[in-house]
């Protein structure tokens, strides 16, 4: 025949009652349990069959059981049932679950995390109302890579037209200087990226023109994609005013994507209207003449 009532329970888990006996020896007065209860009230304890009154023959603290005047001497003659323990594991049924359910205590009582989380860290994020987990890593943002360096002592112009930078370079080092990630490496003039993304590149000159026959002075920051040929990607040039001691400063700038770190490089070169006419400032003390690196973001 059809049954009749509340549908039996099938999914979530029960357990039984949890008891425990102890023999008293007329003088001790404190036992330990299994399991610490919420109060008095959620358990029954008996000395010789006889339930004590919750309110005043016993006291709790943690596992500890208290009585107020030590049980008589007997085996066994002590015994303690868990009235609270009836319910095991509650499975609530799919999509029961809401926002009303939790409270703020959900996140705020759990310790914070006090440094920047590692790329391996995991995120929770609703893809289209589907819930999923996502790797920091993949969510991060901000620049994570800023670098910078400089010629650290001044170079004469020996030729007219252009002359590459790859001598006297060096990662600025001075002054509280703040590098951010890996930075850039530099071999013979040729600068190549720690990582895949979108860099910013500054190219700042100083100049002094040692001779009244130099027009004017230019800067070009030339990139690769295929660690062979370059093209010019910046340029800027100054005009000199009508002076035998006549400083300048040039500057350009280019963002680049850099999809691979193999290929994709920078080197930076400066123009002269004449030979022997031109010093290109450098210091190792301060930025004067100096190439900097910001990695904006991912390619």
């Amino acid at each position: 025949m059809a049954y009749l009532g509340t549908p039996i329970d099938t999914i979530n888990q029960f357990q039984s009652l949890v008891g425990k006996r102890f023999s008293g020896d007329a003088s001790t007065t404190a036992f330990t349990l299994d399991v610490a209860p919420t109060s008095t009230l959620d358990i029954e304890v008996f000395v010789e069959n006889v339930r004590q009154d919750p309110n005043s023959a016993y006291s709790l603290s943690g596992t500890t059981l208290t009585f107020a005047a030590a049980p008589p001497s007997g085996t066994n003659n002590i015994y303690v049932v868990h009235q609270a323990k009836a319910v095991g594991t509650i499975s609530p049924a799919a999509g029961t679950v809401n926002a009303d359910s939790f409270d703020n205590t959900v996140i705020s009582g759990h310790t914070a995390l006090a440094t920047r989380p590692a790329d391996t860290d995991e995120f929770l994020v609703s893809d289209a109302g589907t819930i999923k987990r996502v790797d920091y890593s993949l969510v991060k943002d901000g620049i994570t890579v800023a670098d910078q360096f400089r010629l650290s002592s001044g170079l004469s112009i020996s030729s007219t037209g252009f002359t590459e930078l790859t001598a006297n370079l060096e990662r600025v080092d001075t002054d509280g200087f703040g590098q951010l990630g890996t930075g850039v490496t530099e071999s013979s003039g040729i600068f190549s990226f720690p990582s895949t993304g979108i860099y910013l590149i500054r190219f700042s000159g100083g100049f002094e023109r040692t001779s009244s026959s130099t027009r004017y002075v230019g800067m070009q920051l030339l990139t690769t994609t295929d660690n062979s040929s370059y093209d010019v990607a910046a340029q800027m040039y100054e005009q000199l005013r009508d002076a035998t001691a006549t400083n300048a400063s040039v500057s350009n700038e280019f963002i680049f994507d850099v999809t691979n770190t193999t290929t994709h490089k920078v080197k930076f070169r400066v123009d002269s209207s004449d030979a022997n006419t031109l010093d290109v400032k450098g210091n190792s003390s301060y930025n004067w003449t100096c190439f900097t690196f910001i990695r904006l973001g991912d390619t």
